[in-house]
């Protein structure tokens, strides 16, 4: 499996230079953020990706979409690979308003409002990882599916801390490195 954290955010833009929320929830992408996406699917054209599942954030379904268009792809929405609820950014958008900017897309299976409270820890982070990285490990495609989804999440199951739209891989059925195991 390919993890792709999204492109950049207004957000992640002003966090990065301040190191202080700027209290914007669920933003999209920048410029820079499409630009980023659009590398992605570039990077990814070679692959054989043949699925894109993408967190419910308005940023990573702008970022699979950029993909999933270059790649002629399929996108399915999985609340399992969300942020870690730690910032203004991780409130959510209704199910139903992203039903209207994304038609094409089925959110039938989230609740309306789908995120957390702010402060999940990082135990549930870790296992929200893991169930998704579990229920992929059983899927025969494994090998050619992309989550794009966030910082949290691939520190979840890499241990790595990556950049807006950085690629990794991860094997679903191997071990956790350690350094995730301790997130």
């Amino acid at each position: 499996m390919i993890l792709l954290r999204h492109g950049q955010t207004l957000w992640n833009l002003h966090f990065g230079q301040t190191r202080i929320d700027p209290g914007l929830p669920d933003p999209g992408l920048t410029q820079e953020g499409r630009r980023q996406a659009e590398a992605a699917g570039a990077a990814l054209a070679d692959r054989n990706v043949s699925l894109l599942f993408a967190s419910p954030y308005r940023r990573t379904l702008e970022t699979a979409a950029i993909v999933a268009e270059r790649l002629d792809i399929p996108i399915l929405v999985e609340p399992l690979i969300r942020e870690r609820a730690g910032f203004s950014c991780d409130i959510g958008t209704r199910a139903g308003m992203l039903a209207e900017a994304w038609p094409h897309l089925d959110f039938s299976a989230l609740d309306e409002r789908w995120w957390c409270d702010l402060g999940e820890t990082d135990d549930r982070v870790l296992a929200r990882a893991r169930a998704f990285r579990t229920a992929v490990a059983g899927r025969p495609d494994r090998d050619s599916i992309c989550a794009v989804t966030h910082w949290g999440v691939v520190r979840a199951l890499t241990g790595e801390t990556v950049e807006n739209g950085a690629i990794r891989e991860h094997e679903p059925s191997g071990p956790l490195p350690a350094a995730a195991a301790a997130c």
